[in-house]
């Protein structure tokens, strides 16, 4: 893993992210989207295996919900955004330079 996919990887999952963890998914994975939807999809079954809202009354009332929002947006959103090692011709389908030659039907003496 470079320095740029490095850099990457810490802004989509938080400058709190383990580097040594994350070279050992790149290594693993082979693809700088593919160990941050990895590491996010363990952070969502991991608010998903405890309750999302729980309310002692009078006491306390802690509610988790937005967080597993908002980690299911931030899921999309590195889906939808290209990643430094995604190849370079992948968004421009349709494009395309075609060359041919041209010559007459009949053949004019």
């Amino acid at each position: 893993m470079d320095e740029f996919q490095r850099s990457w990887l810490l802004a989509q999952l938080g400058p709190d992210t383990d580097p040594a963890d994350l070279e050992r998914r790149f290594f693993r994975l082979r693809s700088a989207r593919a160990v941050a939807l990895e590491v996010l999809g363990e952070r969502r079954a991991k608010l998903l295996g405890d309750p999302l809202k729980v309310t002692v009354d009078g006491v306390v009332s802690m509610d988790l919900q937005e967080n597993l929002r908002g980690i299911e947006r931030q899921i999309e959103a590195v889906r939808q955004a290209s990643a430094p090692d995604d190849p370079e011709d992948e968004g421009e389908e349709g494009k395309a330079l075609a060359t041919s030659f041209m010559v007459p039907t009949r053949r004019y003496r």
